[in-house]
């Protein structure tokens, strides 16, 4: 029946996923041997199964007897997807800082000493900004899992007909799409952490790479907005993974995350030195093109744009996320 199924499902999604499935089968057998015992040869109906269900109490209670314990910062729950997650940022965040390296080298072969100097330190300053990004958000996913801000929150007067339903696949967040966001950002993250020369226009002759002419200014605090801002990124991922599934609430976590970092970049690109001071001239000194030519006006009119332009494209990109996540929760319905 229905209502047994939604209950197990609500049981199971409370216990760590190794364990799922052998409890599944066992919570059903008990459910069915009482079912048994109470009909005692009769038609089974519904509310025999309600007071089956009403025995067996709250499932998030009985999925903490089946835990055995009932707080954790990331509990059983969470915790295989936490490791696995990890695993991840772990890797990815190797891969970002060995882009990095190769790149300070190639732009600069001969400080090797201190790309690599420069590799320790990012490894200190990403690292745990990424994994403390992946903790909070399934930190946050366990709070509210415990404290119940879902359809079982009154456990004391908890009946049957409160289960939720279980959830239309129609609503499922695909696991690779939310891993595929967590790997690029870390990576991007990784790419910062090291150094943000590199962040700009490339210059190249027939015999090799040249040097770069970058966006940003290096000797301001963007570097550590930046990585904030994309930390912000990794939250959002995570809690999707977590979550697996739309909700309203679920969209209502993105919408803050998405004005936190829409307000964050907004403070970092209206500073007065974020971007590059010397930008325009120093394309002129790489032979771009020539002052005053109609390719000098046209650049210096999108350098000049280029913040408007940045903070639009940003603001559609982060409503859309929100509209997006809406319309998936009304179609799961």
């Amino acid at each position: 029946m229905e209502l047994i199924d939604r209950y197990i499902y609500a049981v199971t999604q409370k216990l760590p996923e190794s364990q799922r499935e052998d409890i599944a089968s066992e919570l059903r057998g008990l459910i069915e041997d009482m079912l048994e015992e109470r009909v005692n040869g009769r038609e089974v109906h519904e509310e025999y199964v309600e007071e089956v269900l009403q025995e067996l109490g709250n499932p998030k209670k009985l999925a903490q007897k089946y835990r055995g314990t009932k707080r954790y910062l990331i509990g059983p729950e969470y915790f295989d997807t936490f490791l696995y997650v990890l695993k991840i940022v772990l890797i990815a965040m190797s891969v970002g800082i060995g882009i990095s390296f190769v790149i300070q080298i190639i732009i600069n072969p001969v400080s090797i000493l201190d790309h690599f100097i420069e590799m320790i330190i990012s490894i200190f300053t990403g690292l745990p900004m990424a994994v403390g990004w992946t903790i909070i958000g399934f930190a946050i996913a366990e709070y509210y899992q415990e404290d119940g801000l879902q359809e079982l929150k009154k456990e004391q007067d908890w009946k049957p007909s409160d289960l939720p339903p279980i959830p239309n696949p129609k609503g499922s967040i695909k696991r690779s799409e939310s891993i595929a966001g967590i790997v690029f950002l870390v990576i991007i993250m990784a790419v910062f952490a090291f150094s943000t020369d590199y962040f700009g226009v490339w210059f190249f002759q027939e015999n090799g790479f040249r040097g770069v002419v970058p966006f940003l200014n290096e000797g301001t605090y963007v570097q550590w907005f930046l990585l904030l801002i994309l930390g912000l990124g990794i939250l959002k991922e995570v809690i999707k993974l977590i979550y697996g599934k739309w909700s309203y609430h679920l969209v209502m976590l993105i919408a803050i995350i998405n004005i936190a970092s829409f307000v964050g970049v907004l403070f970092m690109i209206n500073g007065p030195d974020v971007w590059n001071p010397n930008f325009i001239n120093e394309l002129i000194q790489r032979g771009l093109f020539t002052e005053g030519s109609e390719a000098f006006h046209v650049v210096t009119q999108i350098w000049n744009n280029a913040t408007n332009w940045i903070l639009a494209i940003l603001a559609i990109g982060l409503i859309w996320d929100i509209v997006d996540g809406v319309i998936k929760t009304v179609r799961s319905k």
